[in-house]
């Protein structure tokens, strides 16, 4: 049985919701990715250095939450993560330039190394217009900034790394054609992928 399951996609395609549906019904434990970072609203507003500087602490934040996942399964069966830790480095190769990037891997191949390969990755997916209207209707401060060129680059970060990724087994979920919320069948059909003693491949 899948053990350690961490749920991912670009913003806005509902991991965390996933995640907070499937510990509403079932005994897990959760990790959830965080927003908070001192250094986003000068992020936002370009100012030099600060997306290094962001996507740095993102980094040893997302690397602490991350070491406690052999902690978390002493004490529970399954435990889900709205994130992958590669989530980092996806979003530093847009963020950063190329001499920020190679300072960057250094601490990032330092610590991924460390951290537990997860049994299980989901992959959701879900085109532009889809993400667009679901960040606005949820209206997250810091999201209100995310332009349309920069979730397309996401979009496509996304779709290049899961198709070369073999760490894990792998699921991918077109978000579009499946409802977790309103249609409980959906749900208990991926709680039977999860619950599988064998899981492989794509």
């Amino acid at each position: 049985m899948a053990r350690y399951i961490a749920i991912e996609g670009p913003v806005g395609v509902g991991k965390t919701s996933l995640v907070k549906l499937i510990g509403s019904k079932y005994q897990t434990k959760k990790i959830f990715d965080t927003a908070s970072n001192p250094f986003l609203p000068d992020f936002y507003t370009d100012k030099p250095g600060a997306a290094f500087s962001a996507q740095m602490h993102f980094l040893i934040q997302r690397f602490q939450q991350l070491e406690q996942v052999p902690r978390l399964l002493q004490e529970s069966s399954l435990v889900f993560s709205d994130y992958l830790f590669a989530k980092d480095k996806i979003f530093a190769c847009l963020n950063l330039d190329d001499e920020e990037l190679r300072t960057y891997d250094l601490f990032y191949n330092t610590l991924s190394p460390r951290l537990r390969v997860p049994d299980l990755v989901i992959y959701l997916q879900a085109p532009l217009n889809v993400l667009v209207e679901r960040i606005k209707s949820r209206q997250v401060a810091y999201e209100k900034d995310i332009s349309e060129d920069y979730l397309s680059e996401l979009i496509e970060a996304y779709d290049h790394f899961f198709a070369r990724y073999r760490q894990s087994p792998l699921t991918i979920i077109k978000t579009t054609e499946i409802d977790f919320v309103h249609r409980p069948e959906d749900l208990e059909n991926l709680m039977k992928i999860i619950s599988r003693s064998h899981i492989s491949g794509v």
